[in-house]
């Protein structure tokens, strides 16, 4: 199986017609995913046309749900709006919303979160590079590419991967495939300090998954997310689990990279955080280059397949 989305998950872009978000749909489409309109405020009845493909446009996501059956909505919408454009996704009552915006003012994010209480749709990000599940043709096609993820680098198997960084998230990826271990679902959750989905919500999927043999878990400084996945870890899940945590040298007090990369509090140290994964019989990855090897140190001393 897979986790949030399924190789047949039919989903829309918010923003199809901007440069970002019509260039990424390309991508989807050339890897065989589910991409079935897209959404752009007063450009309803238009068609993006790239290839053979033919995807409509609608002016509203309730417009493109109704007419398509989508599921699934990914926001390439400006920071100002892209807010309202997440919340236009919930009240059109929408299983998942993947936000790849990057600068969404905090306030906004906060009110999108208080919206959303009680209500089914789940947030991906914003500030994330999305979530893959590979196929199983030639370089993984067929499968379901939502965002801005390298598709050609995945390999459909058994690992599950979530990441706050989109880069440590293709480097951990192209690790695997190279070492012909696939993964279920990547999954990258962003690194905004409001966000939706947390490490914890995400390998308590990768937990119930049948199918994910073992995980990658990639964090940074800030915040203590890691640590509070970590825990649960230790007390609930048996599978492998490899980590690798960024910003050991960076200084306290100043924002590395993402914005929640910043160091408050006695958690939120890379040095902490570390040593919480060891106290949880996490493997650690010393390096960023170690993060499939890691992994398959864990699976080796648990007597697990990955492959």
């Amino acid at each position: 199986m897979s986790i949030l989305v399924q190789p047949n998950t039919k989903f829309i872009v918010q923003g199809i017609t901007g440069d970002f978000g019509g260039r990424h749909a390309k991508l989807s489409l050339d890897y065989g995913s589910g991409l079935v309109a897209g959404v752009t405020p007063g450009k309803g009845g238009l068609t993006f046309e790239y290839s053979t493909y033919r995807v409509p446009i609608f002016n509203t996501v309730r417009e493109a749900v109704a007419a398509t059956g989508a599921t699934v909505s990914v926001v390439f919408v400006p920071p100002p709006f892209a807010g309202d454009a997440i919340l236009e996704a919930v009240d059109a009552d929408l299983d998942l919303v993947v936000a790849i915006t990057e600068g969404i003012p905090v306030r906004d994010m906060v009110r999108v979160k208080q919206a959303m209480q009680g209500r089914k749709t789940r947030l991906l990000g914003p500030n994330c590079p999305g979530i893959v599940t590979p196929g199983i043709g030639e370089n993984s096609k067929g499968g379901c590419r939502i965002g801005i993820s390298p598709g050609y680098i995945h390999k459909k198997g058994h690992v599950g991967v979530v990441s706050r960084s989109g880069t440590l998230t293709y480097e951990a990826v192209y690790q695997l495939t190279v070492k012909n271990i696939g993964q279920t679902t990547c999954v990258g959750i962003g690194g905004d300090p409001v966000n939706g989905t947390s490490h914890l919500d995400v390998i308590k999927l990768f937990n119930a998954d049948p199918e994910t043999h073992g995980i990658i878990l990639i964090g940074e400084i800030g915040g203590n997310a890691e640590v509070e996945a970590a825990r649960w870890i230790k007390a609930n899940c048996k599978k492998p689990v490899a980590g690798f945590i960024a910003g050991a040298t960076a200084p306290a007090g100043r924002r590395m990279g993402h914005a929640g990369a910043i160091v408050g509090g006695a958690e939120d140290t890379a040095a902490a955080k570390i040593a919480v994964f060891k106290e949880c019989g996490i493997e650690i990855a010393t390096t960023p280059s170690d993060m499939a090897d890691a992994l398959v140190r864990a699976a080796k001393a648990k007597g697990v397949t990955l492959s």
